[in-house]
């Protein structure tokens, strides 16, 4: 799946909220805004796995925190 950056999420949710939109458009769109969202988070908690100690510091997390997050499905928030 392609990179998934704060823009494109943007984007996507500016094109959610257009209600001149076919709903089966809305909906394609509704799909691609979660399936983005979830990619981000996935990533960022799989990232949260490889940082040093250190680098978890600089963030203000303990290594704790952050395998609990790491653990942390996917589609929840």
């Amino acid at each position: 799946m392609a990179h998934v950056d704060h823009s494109t999420i943007d984007a996507l949710i500016y094109l959610r909220e257009n209600k001149s939109l076919p709903i089966v458009s809305v909906w394609a769109v509704e799909f691609a805004v979660c399936v983005s969202i979830w990619t981000m988070r996935h990533r960022t908690r799989s990232t949260l796995k490889q940082l040093t100690d250190d680098q978890l510091a600089d963030i203000g997390l303990t290594r704790g925190q952050a395998l609990s997050e790491a653990s942390r499905v996917f589609w929840k928030a």
